[in-house]
């Protein structure tokens, strides 16, 4: 395999705005550090789960059964509509707002869900790696290979997202910036789930 190759890849990838970035920045903004980095184990635990499931064959089956891969992109489509209404509503109050994945455990299970969810990472899979495979197929160790290099990378980029984004946690304590900020994130989190319904199998 060329592990390098797929390394580089990945880097591009993980460094071109996303659902994971645009969902870590804005949490670690405005729920602080900790609620950041638990998400961040969240979103990596998702991203080892695409590869597994992935050399389990979902990628193939999804390929050729459209019907599911419908459901896979509405039902991700769904979750980041209800994390934007979510950080929405609860704007026009003055006070920190404590959302659906407010407490760290919730945190936790929103960045894996979302990544399970997510129609690009099966898009991944399915054109991106293989093309690295010189050969071979993806099969369970491959794709446990190709997973590690994913969530290693993903997840250092991630860390130093909810680093960064966590700085600004304290000068969101003026209620003005702080509804502000909420706001828009809640429209990053709308344009996503609108990415996910246009995601194409190819």
């Amino acid at each position: 395999m060329d592990f390098l190759g797929f390394a580089l890849a990945v880097l591009l990838i993980e460094l071109t705005p996303g659902p994971n970035m645009a969902w870590l920045a804005g949490l670690a903004a405005t729920e602080g550090r900790r609620r950041g980095l638990a998400a961040v184990w969240g979103v990596a635990l998702g991203l080892l789960a695409n590869g597994i499931v992935a050399a389990l064959g979902l990628a193939a089956v999804l390929q050729a059964a459209p019907q599911l891969w419908d459901i896979l992109r509405f039902a991700g489509a769904a979750m980041m509509l209800w994390l934007a209404i979510d950080a929405w509503r609860n704007s026009g109050n003055g006070s920190r707002f404590i959302p659906l994945d407010s407490a760290p455990h919730r945190a936790f299970a929103t960045g894996a869900l979302i990544n399970l969810l997510n129609p690009k990472a099966y898009i991944f899979f399915m054109v991106v790696a293989p093309q690295f495979l010189r050969g071979e197929v993806l099969g369970m160790r491959n794709a446990l290979i190709l997973s590690l290099i994913s969530v290693t990378i993903a997840t250092t980029i991630h860390l130093a997202i909810v680093l960064v984004g966590s700085t600004a946690h304290d000068w969101l304590s003026d209620a003005g910036r702080t509804r502000i900020v909420r706001r828009i994130f809640a429209v990053i989190m709308l344009a996503v789930a609108i990415s996910f319904l246009i995601a194409d199998l190819g």
